[in-house]
């Protein structure tokens, strides 16, 4: 591979219907898709990959039966409790982006101590998006641009100065999204921060998404000509 992303973003997709074809439960295809997870950082950090943002739960994801909703808020309870001490130890940075406040406090002070115990790491960035939507986050954005510069008029918002009140404003845009599940959409997952993102989907479901997949996709990228508006020539360098 020629080229690794510095970031990559994924919409973990396909629990429930790897599930499915195998006659059991949603909540047996989240369990094993969260045992994922972990594979999944690994092979990121050997290859390089300096950021790594999972969409894990968005904002629409609450409509979902009860129990299911359960199950998730459960598993990333167990997450944190099992996966926060081997982050700190591998060097692996921890955060959440969205909106916590719908979180039950327990789950919010794991959050914070796992965000706490592992702010110094630099290895691999690891953003976890829950509760997250992309029109909250760009709507959240101006509301704090507007509420810093009172004197200012919404004339004089800039995309650089938007930016900066993004959920995701110490981190990258993301060179690479990956979406598992054979679904072709972006489901409102960093809309602003995917403008000129390469996006990879794969028929895979999560639950199965493991290194060679990776690799797959990772060999995809290298061979795209990212030219952010510009022609081939300019970006190859060609006369």
């Amino acid at each position: 591979m020629q080229s690794i992303p510095k970031h990559i973003a994924m919409i973990m997709d396909g629990n429930g219907r790897w599930a499915k074809k195998r006659l059991l439960p949603r909540a047996v295809g989240h369990v094993k898709g969260a045992s994922n997870v972990r594979s999944i950082v690994q092979a990121c950090t050997h290859y390089g990959v300096e950021y790594l943002t999972l969409f894990a739960f968005s904002t629409e994801n609450w409509r979902r039966p009860e129990d299911e909703v359960s199950t998730l808020m459960d598993l990333f309870i167990q997450y944190l409790d099992k996966e926060v001490s081997e982050m700190r130890e591998a060097g692996i940075r921890f955060r959440i982006i969205g909106d916590r406040s719908a979180f039950a406090p327990s789950l919010q002070e794991r959050i914070e101590r796992a965000e706490r115990e592992t702010s110094h790491n630099t290895k691999l960035h690891l953003t976890i998006a829950a509760n997250y939507g992309g029109q909250w986050d760009i709507l959240r954005a101006a509301q704090l641009w507007m509420q810093a510069n009172p004197n200012s008029s919404i004339g004089e918002l800039e995309p650089a100065g938007l930016k900066n009140y993004l959920s995701t404003h110490e981190l990258p845009d993301p060179d690479l999204l990956i979406r598992t599940g054979g679904e072709s959409r972006l489901s409102n997952f960093l809309l602003w921060q995917m403008a000129y993102t390469e996006l990879y989907f794969t028929e895979t479901y999560w639950p199965e998404f493991d290194k060679p997949e990776l690799e797959l996709a990772l060999d995809w990228f290298s061979k795209r000509v990212r030219r952010f508006g510009q022609t081939d020539e300019q970006v190859l360098g060609e006369n």
